[in-house]
């Protein structure tokens, strides 16, 4: 089969489409042969040598795919060939042919494609476990969303919505301001232009919020805890700028705040099965309805790999960037 891979560390002339064997499933995996897969943060941080594939994964980029199903394992059951599926998985994406645990596949609703359900897969389960298990967020409290204009980020502004909650936001452009507006931010912020804090706290008339959802890291933990309220929470679901930051420990004990971290690759397989089956029961219905449409930036084919990542490099995407697979 045809894939991606990464011939050392560095720039675009690292991004090379070698001929690879397929894999074989084996036990409870599926044999997906991929029609689109979805460009993550990571994948760029792989190439650049700085993140690491945990052990027992593939090195082949991509962590959701969508296809119909090929094969499958000794332990699966309940699968057809040519059956439609999308869903997480360990590596590989950036492929003709995937594996996919039979645990964390889903069903492709008949109003998705295939381009929609790969937007969908890995943006959907983070910003589910995020807002909703680690942030506890309930139908009132306010949200503030950094890189509202991501994947998860576009996600996670409409999941906030749809439950009630209002939606701040930032975002890097004039023009992703309007984009997010258009998709239901109660305020978005361009950070590049204004001071983030003060308008938080402007417009929550001083409160603050009760939740941030941080994709930025050390850079910004300081100002994130600052507006957070009395028993707020902090989820750090990326460290796109800084791994490392002084922390305020009094502001923290006194207002009783709670800082907490997600990161879904690294969890064993266990644990990512009970994250994508709580994603399938709050919000698969939704999905399939219409309810929670994927923001699709633009699609490429697997050829033009390089300028699909030249454009997530960019940050010029507002949702997901997606990469087509020809059959």
């Amino acid at each position: 089969m045809r894939a991606v891979v990464f011939e050392g560390s560095g720039g675009p002339e690292v991004v090379k489409l070698r001929d690879v064997p397929r894999p074989v499933p084996v036990g409870n995996a599926l044999l997906v042969r991929v029609h689109a897969t979805a460009l993550n943060r990571a994948d760029l941080l792989q190439r650049a040598g700085i993140y690491h594939v945990p052990e027992g994964q593939s090195v082949i980029p991509g962590v959701e795919v969508a296809g119909t199903v090929e094969a499958w394992g000794e332990d699966v059951k309940g699968f057809t060939r040519g059956q439609r599926v999308f869903g997480v998985v360990e590596g590989g994406g950036y492929a003709e042919f995937c594996l996919l645990d039979a645990d964390m596949a889903l069903i492709i609703p008949e109003a998705l494609g295939f381009v929609e359900a790969a937007a969908a897969a890995e943006s959907c389960l983070t910003a589910n476990e995020t807002l909703f298990e680690l942030g506890g967020l309930k139908p009132g409290q306010t949200v503030l969303v950094h890189a509202g204009a991501s994947g998860i980020g576009t996600t996670m502004v409409q999941m906030v919505k749809h439950v009630g909650a209002t939606a701040l936001c930032t975002v890097g452009t004039p023009q992703k301001v309007e984009a997010l507006t258009r998709l239901g931010a109660d305020v978005a912020i361009d950070y590049r232009r204004q001071d983030f804090v003060a308008e938080v706290m402007e417009r929550t008339r001083g409160e603050g919020v009760d939740l941030v959802m941080d994709f930025v890291g050390g850079a910004y933990l300081s100002r994130n805890l600052s507006v957070l309220k009395h028993e707020g929470c902090l989820v750090l679901v990326g460290l796109l700028d800084g791994m490392a930051a002084e922390l305020d420990l009094l502001r923290v004990v006194q207002r009783r705040l709670q800082l907490k971290g997600s990161s879904l690759r690294l969890r064993p397989m266990v644990e990512k099965r009970q994250v994508n089956a709580r994603f399938r029961q709050r919000w698969m219905e939704v999905l399939a309805r219409g309810g929670l449409p994927p923001v699709i930036h633009g699609s490429w084919p697997l050829e033009a790999v390089v300028e699909a990542h030249a454009e997530m490099e960019a940050n010029r995407n507002i949702g997901k960037i997606v990469l087509t697979v020809a059959p």
